[in-house]
């Protein structure tokens, strides 16, 4: 018996007996069907070039019929012989046969790369890219055409005239067309093809014109019928090679080309002295470049051929409209490389007609283009064929898995995340300092520098109240310098951007009041404490404590997301608020005016103009009895245009990439520096109105605020007893809470799987790095640097990748992140340097910065899925988005959820507020996935699910791998257990029931069925009390 191909093994699952399907395209249930003619499907032999013929690789007896879709899975599941048949990216080009003036010459009508472009008539350009709608009647007489008409597969040529004498010798001895009119076939084949960018550069220029272009027209008056075959004759004489020097293509569209494209012509067109239409289709057997056939320098692949007497020329506009978007089709363009015979493109054609949508005339108006959608749905259900009945996968072991993965299980050894965490960052070492030349990198480095250093700035003012002067703007640059530059070069994860947060500022004042009360020197305590907090932090990543991340879900996550965002939006307007109270809004009239000297010819009226601020360089005198103060009634009103000035332009310029305006790279680039350009436009607007608005304040000298301490801190004073480092222990407890929650929630945000990070997670390197981080700042007496959720969130943004948009109408896809360490270095650096840049940032407005707060802050809700689940709330049904998650879950059960989780926010924010509270916070967190999980008994697990994320349940299945693992040793079940309450009963040997009823309702018996031995009992007995449990 003969061995079978891999494509026969590929289809046995089709049919029990094994035996193949029929890929013959004839199905009698189908009332459109044509049967084929043959003798054709393989292109004739050039005596010049040579031609290669396929055999029928099975009899017809040996198929059955099937579906087009296997079929198609068929063909496409076949190994490929050669290169040859390899698919390559498709520009589909359609050419009518129009007469111009006295000649008639091909003219370009449509293009396709993934949707329909059309040349407008009258308005002598091209229309947007759209979706293309056929006709279903088209599509059946493109099928018949393809069913009866002449297919040529795999010629030997390489150019045009070469094609045209094939086409017409099989023609002829086929039958279909007469002998008398070949030459005016060939010579209708073989006129000239006009594009479109050439009518656009007549247009342009109307006077210019080549040579060339002028003979042409002075040698072509004749019409075709008169002359059949002086064109031909020309081009015979010249050969192709003229008409490719002649042909200059569109080099300017050539961008929008996949690399290694090729070229699909669809020529259709009416002539007289044809009394039915004739049609062919072709493939070549290696692409090659035929002139002024395609519009680009594109080589061409496929030509299908349409001609017909008058009187049908819209029809064969649709015709070939059909055949340009069949090869366009994802599907059909796999085909049609890999089609062996006639029956592989009906085959094709009939899959393309089973997956077609059809829309009702009377429900949609046909002149409308649909725009192309913003994602396309993936194709490659199309071409795998059904997958055979496989075990369901267990979604905990999946969860488990993906945990794994990215380094939030427990190992069982000491370091063992911290050790998995280095090989999986080693390798892409290298890479995350390459992966950095881009100006997007540039303008992500410049937007973080200034949204990183107001807040460590305000913060250091902050914390220098709250610590007697001990730390304040210059100790909180220096600690930016040192913990930037050690997270940027040895994190897991360099995308966290570290910043100061509220919580610890609470944790600092708590303690330099403690030490003030007890009369202790503050730095001393605070430097064993945070001793002793990196010491905590080592022993957490020793024990991989950071794989308790895996129950931070999307709830918590979220939940803690939103409030930081709201924080950041809320004290951006209050700031504003608070210049406005330093700064009312004077509504009375500001008496003081400037008068003349006394021995002046000058009049009052002429020095009335000058300002208080000019008037003395005049040698004038300033009356009135506000003359003491400089007006101040516009900073406030300043300080409202310079913050929502820099917000509004921030969000318009970021959006600018899908503007309309200006090309691509422009509006590329235009978008990665929007905050930038925000930045330095309402800087020069202020500047140049020269209201007095506040302006950033950056220390002038690198040396320690309070001149009593130095940038060491001694561990021992004479203030401090000596048992001081051992209650230290106490607080930094409290510390290290703080610091692991603040840490772990923001590296879970910015590792979420919807940012699509390849290079891996660090949980436990990051922890790590952080705790040697905390040493070396209490040693210096800087403050302590974490993780800063909003600041992460927006460095995570300004990276994003999407495609390039190179098919006109398709839509940029997100590709990922450009994950890198060179900004996270480069925003730090430049922090520590900002002493030296006290000239060029003073002159930056306050209210400018509270305004790239802002935009901080509203981008940061981006995305969220919690706050699009609120706006939901304030919607009629009609007008809510078509999210996924509305499709599978009922309405009340999302507002219920979203209700319990803003309530959750509430709170937070509520505890964040209070300063007698606000320590309270990280402890908080832990209670938001207590609350998270007690949500279990309110969801069901599918809704949980879709809301949020699974979360781990470790007994339940360690009860159940124990369970089944005894089982495996003791045989097959024969007995009944009693758990969940239920009652036992003996069953024959080797028969299994099991139920799980018991799980939702306790009073149901879920049994089980074992047979083991009587050793075995008591042990199986216990198990199954373990998982009653």
């Amino acid at each position: 018996m003969p061995q079978q191909t891999k494509s026969q093994a590929q289809l046995k699952h089709f049919h029990g007996n094994g035996r193949l399907p029929n890929v013959i395209a004839t199905d009698s249930s189908r009332p459109w069907n044509m049967n084929s003619s043959s003798g054709d499907d393989e292109a004739p032999k050039d005596p010049r070039t040579g031609g290669e013929d396929f055999t029928q690789q099975f009899t017809e007896n040996d198929f059955e019929a099937t579906p087009p879709a296997q079929r198609v899975q068929f063909i496409l599941g076949e190994d490929v012989d050669d290169g040859s048949h390899v698919s390559h990216p498709l520009f589909s080009e359609m050419g009518m046969l129009v007469k111009e003036g006295d000649e008639i010459e091909w003219k370009e009508t449509a293009r396709w790369i993934k949707f329909e472009e059309d040349v407008e008539e009258g308005g002598n350009r091209w229309s947007k890219p759209h979706v293309a709608t056929l006709s279903l009647h088209s599509l059946f007489e493109l099928r018949g055409l393809l069913a009866n008409g002449s297919v040529m597969l795999d010629m030997e040529a390489n150019n045009l005239e070469v094609v045209a004498d094939l086409v017409c010798d099989q023609m002829v001895s086929s039958g279909t067309l007469p002998a008398g009119v070949k030459d005016k076939v060939k010579d209708a084949l073989l006129r000239r093809h006009r594009h479109q960018h050439e009518y656009a550069k007549k247009t342009r220029l109307p006077i210019i014109r080549s040579l060339a272009d002028m003979r042409n027209q002075s040698s072509s008056k004749k019409d075709m019928v008169k002359s059949p075959s002086s064109q031909s004759m020309a081009r015979q004489t010249s050969g192709t090679e003229l008409a490719e020097q002649q042909h200059k293509g569109n080099t300017h569209f050539m961008r929008k080309i996949p690399p290694g494209a090729e070229a699909s012509n669809i020529l259709v067109g009416e002539v007289d002295f044809l009394e039915r239409q004739l049609s062919c289709f072709i493939r070549l057997s290696q692409a090659a470049v035929m002139g002024d056939l395609t519009e680009v320098p594109v080589p061409t692949r496929f030509i299908f051929i349409l001609l017909g007497p008058p009187g049908s020329q819209s029809n064969f506009h649709e015709i070939g409209r059909a055949m340009a978007t069949l090869m366009s089709d994802e599907i059909f363009h796999e085909v049609a490389y890999r089609a062996r015979k006639r029956d592989h493109l009906l085959a094709g054609v009939d899959e393309f007609l089973d997956a077609v949508t059809v829309l009702p005339p009377g429900e949609w108006d046909p002149t409308i283009r649909i725009e192309p959608p913003a994602a396309i749905p993936s194709q490659e259900v199309r071409k795998r064929p059904p997958e055979l009945p496989k075990e369901e996968i267990d979604e905990e072991e999946e969860e488990q898995r993906l945990r794994e993965e990215s380094g939030l299980s427990r190992t069982g050894r000491l370091f063992g995340g911290l050790i998995n965490d280095f090989k999986r960052k080693i390798p892409w070492y290298i890479s995350d300092y390459k992966d950095a030349l881009s100006m997007q990198c540039v303008a992500s480095w410049i937007f973080l520098y200034f949204a990183c250093l107001s807040p460590i700035i305000t913060f250091g003012g902050l914390l220098s109240e709250a610590t007697g002067k001990n730390m304040a703007a210059m100790e909180s640059l220096v600690s930016g310098f040192v913990c930037g530059m050690g997270y940027g070069f040895f994190s897991g994860q360099p995308l966290t951007i570290l910043g100061s947060t509220g919580p610890v500022l609470v944790f600092e004042s708590i303690v330099y009041e403690f030490s003030m009360a007890q009369g202790w020197d503050y730095m001393t305590f605070r430097f064993w404490i945070g001793m002793w907090v990196a010491v905590i932090c080592v022993v957490l990543v020793a024990i991989d404590a950071s794989a308790l991340v895996c129950y931070i879900t999307r709830f918590t996550e979220e939940n803690f997301a939103t409030l930081i965002a709201v924080i950041f939006v809320y004290k951006a307007i209050e700031n504003v608020v608070v210049i406005g109270k330093t700064f009312p809004v004077n509504q009375g009239i500001y008496d003081c005016i400037c008068t003349p000297p006394l021995q002046s010819n000058a009049s009052v009226l002429e020095f009335a103009k000058y300002k208080w601020d000019s008037c003395e360089s005049y040698n004038g005198t300033l009356v009135g009895h506000d003359c003491g103060t400089p007006p101040t009634e516009n900073v406030f009103l300043m300080s409202v245009v310079l913050c929502t000035g820099t917000f509004i332009l921030s969000t318009i310029l970021k959006e600018f990439k899908n503007a309309l305006f200006f090309p691509s790279i422009v509006r590329q680039y235009i978008s990665d520096f929007s905050v930038l350009i925000a930045i330095f436009a309402m800087t020069f607007f202020d500047y140049s109105l020269g209201v007095p608005t506040q302006k950033l304040e950056v220390p002038h000298e690198l040396k320690p605020t309070l001149s009593t301490r130095g940038w060491l801190i001694p561990p021992f004073t004479e203030k401090n007893p000596w048992w001081s480092p051992i209650i230290a222990v106490f607080p930094a407890m409290l510390g290290t809470i703080l610091i692991f929650m603040d840490q772990q929630i923001t590296a879970v945000i910015v590792n979420r799987k919807e940012n699509k990070l390849k290079k891996g997670c660090g949980y436990h390197l990051d922890l790590f790095v952080l705790s040697g981080l905390i040493a070396i700042c209490s040693m210096m007496g800087l403050p302590w640097f974490v993780a800063a959720t909003v600041l992460s969130i927006n460095h995570v943004n300004s990276l994003k990748l999407e495609s390039e948009c190179s098919a006109p109408g398709e839509k940029p896809q997100f590709l990922g992140v450009r994950e890198q360490r060179v900004t996270h270095i480069m925003i730090f650096l430049t922090i520590g340097g900002s002493v030296l840049l006290t000239p060029l940032l003073g002159n930056i407005p306050m209210p400018v910065l509270f305004g790239v707060f802002l935009y901080m802050g509203v981008a940061s809700l981006k995305g969220l899925q919690f706050f699009d689940r609120i706006l939901i709330m304030f919607m009629p049904a009609k007008y809510q988005p078509d999210y996924m998650f509305l499709r599978q879950v009922p309405i009340k059960r999302v507002h219920l959820f979203t209700i319990i989780q803003l309530a959750c926010l509430i709170i937070l924010w509520l505890i964040k507020s209070f300063p007698q509270t606000s320590i309270l916070f990280p402890l908080m967190l832990v209670v938001m996935i207590g609350i998270r999980k007690s949500l279990d008994f309110v969801f069901t697990r599918r809704e949980l699910k879709i809301l949020d994320d699974i979360m781990p349940e470790m007994t339940k299945r360690a009860a159940a791998d124990d369970l089944h693992q005894l089982d495996a040793e003791v045989g097959f079940c024969q007995k009944y257990l009693p758990f969940f309450g239920g009652r036992g009963k003996r069953e024959p040997k080797g028969s299994l029931d099991a139920g799980l009823d018991g799980a939702a309702n306790p009073n149901a018996g879920a049994q089980i069925k074992c047979n083991i031995s009587n050793a075995n009992e008591k042990e199986f007995e216990a198990q199954s009390s373990l998982l009653k449990k």
